[in-house]
């Protein structure tokens, strides 16, 4: 659905983006950073409101530069011999990491959306596994699920005991709104910031993961240091959920 926020939003992306290609071009300095692909860059460019959303070089957003750079502290390990149910993939940088696990599944409710090998069709409403996986990955889907306290319980379940689901949503400060899919596109639009959204969450967010079950470690992009912060662009909060029981993975 077009819509005149998502083509100002796109503009603001070319334009941006076309102008770190120019000062490149110019000879600026390249210093800042990309964990997600590890390049040197002059900046990054706009997306929405985000002054300084993607890398020029790969694209990722910030919420895909903080997993990685998560990572590659040693935060958050992905776990190689075991399963993981990757929902949405449309971040190269981890579904390169998450593919290197022993049974990697990378899912989607409209998989045909995606060119990543062996994508699986996975409704989350639907979700009915038991003590499966060992990483649960959801980056921007779950305002998109119609009942997400049904669909926090599917994960819970699916997870073994000591799994983990990775969980980032679009946030702001109020109380988490809820709408539904009876609700016009474009007043889901003006309400939860896009058409195909049917809730805005806010920080109560981790309520609802605990009420579901869940132990919770939240990380804000906040709270890395400035400098480092800076250098990556790094934004986002992961709500880092546990599943009780098993042996906790670090």
């Amino acid at each position: 659905m077009i819509t005149v926020q998502r083509v100002a939003k796109a503009v603001g992306k070319h334009l941006t983006r076309t102008a770190l290609k120019l000062r490149k071009a110019l000879g600026a300095r390249a210093n800042r950073g990309c964990p997600a692909c590890g390049a040197t860059v002059v900046g990054f460019f706009r997306y929405g409101d985000n002054g300084e959303w993607g890398c020029p070089e790969c694209g990722a957003s910030p919420r895909e530069r903080l997993m990685n750079w998560l990572m590659a502290q040693g935060t958050l390990t992905v776990p190689t011999d075991g399963a993981i149910l990757h929902m949405a993939p449309n971040e190269a940088s981890l579904v390169r990491r998450f593919a290197a696990a022993a049974d990697y599944m990378p899912a989607d409710l409209d998989p045909s959306r995606y060119t990543v090998p062996n994508m699986h069709r996975v409704d989350l409403m639907e979700l009915a596994d038991t003590d499966r996986y060992d990483l649960f990955y959801a980056s921007h889907v779950m305002e998109h699920v119609p009942d997400d306290m049904a669909v926090l319980r599917n994960i819970l379940r699916a997870l073994k005991p000591g799994g983990e689901a990775w969980l980032i949503v679009p946030l702001w400060e109020k109380p988490t709104e809820d709408g539904s899919f009876a609700m016009p596109p474009r007043e889901r639009e003006r309400r939860f910031g896009q058409w195909d959204h049917v809730r805005q969450y806010g920080p109560d967010f981790a309520d609802r993961i605990r009420a579901a079950g869940f132990d919770l470690e939240e990380i804000d992009a906040a709270s890395i240091d400035v400098a480092t912060r800076h250098f990556y662009a790094l934004d986002d909060r992961l709500f880092r959920a546990r599943k009780p029981g098993g042996a906790a993975s670090r």
